[in-house]
């Protein structure tokens, strides 16, 4: 039997102008731990349920991700070896499924105008997807790398 250890560190940061830094907020990002993988054939999907928001009129945001691969892609490394994942967003808390992001590639028109700490805890999910095809060719080991998420009003 083949194990497999994976994790992926989830890291915030806020690229916007004083101004503008204070219409967005997010909280409650988490490490995303795989733990040790024993099977192979099914995708392994960990979701986390977050606080987006933007001030701004009509709640407008953009959300951009990038992680620790060559260029930003979505990898984690042991060594050498690498094993893809896949990111998603979605504007509603407790899913699995959602928008699929694009490294360093602005995902616009996303909007909540409900602030989490005075309305609600969560209002957006985040979704990491380790898919079986890589699981199934990776290399024994364990896997690390840092997935970067930055909001910015527009």
């Amino acid at each position: 039997m083949r194990r497999l250890a994976a994790a992926a560190a989830v890291a915030l940061a806020a690229a916007a102008t004083p101004a503008t830094a204070q219409s967005v907020q997010v909280n409650g990002l988490s490490d995303v731990a795989f733990g040790t993988i024993t099977g192979f054939g099914a995708d392994l999907v960990r979701s986390q349920s977050i606080c987006a928001f933007s001030g701004l009129t009509g709640g407008r945001y953009t959300v951009t991700a990038s992680g620790s691969g060559a260029g930003g892609a979505f990898t984690l490394a042991n060594g050498a070896a690498t094993l893809p994942y896949e990111v998603q967003w979605n504007t509603a808390a407790g899913q699995s499924s959602g928008t699929g992001l694009t490294a360093n590639v602005p995902l616009a028109g996303q909007t909540m105008l409900l602030s989490c700490p005075v309305l609600q805890a969560t209002n957006t999910s985040l979704i990491v997807i380790l898919r079986a095809p890589s699981l199934s060719i990776a290399t024994a080991g364990n896997f690390r790398g840092t997935l970067t998420v930055i909001l910015s009003a527009n």
